[in-house]
């Protein structure tokens, strides 16, 4: 009986722990899309074509920071946007973070732990899939 208890409470423990994750990196990003929505994406274009790459390649921010966010958050193909997310990340640090790759800021921190945590947190999640609390389920 006890081995059926210890079961139960680490899949409800694993599964509430997918749910936290895909809450919070899904949540946290939407801000980063609401604020392209409303704002524009002018600065994410002038960064795509100062680099050389499409202005088209910009568009792919309401993607990354608007659909993947929500799929996320509603566990929906859980976990290739989390795939798409992290990619949007490496894009994000490539284009606007990669002078801070190998820099610590002010306060002694990595400069971009911001958008390292986003980016492994998605990777995590897409190695871990969705759980049981969302639709995927898995």
């Amino acid at each position: 009986m006890r081995n059926i208890e210890d079961f139960l409470a680490r899949a409800l423990t694993d599964d509430l722990g997918k749910l936290i994750l895909r809450f919070t990196i899904g949540f946290l990003m939407l801000f980063h899309g609401y604020d392209k929505l409303t704002n524009g994406i002018d600065g994410i274009k002038f960064l795509v074509t100062r680099d050389g790459l499409p202005e088209f390649l910009a568009y792919g921010v309401y993607v990354g920071e608007v659909v993947v966010p929500i799929l996320i958050i509603i566990g929906l193909f859980t976990r290739i946007s989390s795939i798409i997310y992290a990619a949007t990340m490496l894009f994000a640090i490539y284009l606007a973070h990669a002078q801070d790759v190998f820099a610590i800021s002010e306060k002694g921190a990595w400069a971009i732990e911001l958008q390292a945590l986003f980016m492994l947190g998605a990777l995590a999640l897409a190695f871990l899939g969705a759980g049981k609390y969302s639709i995927d389920k898995k």
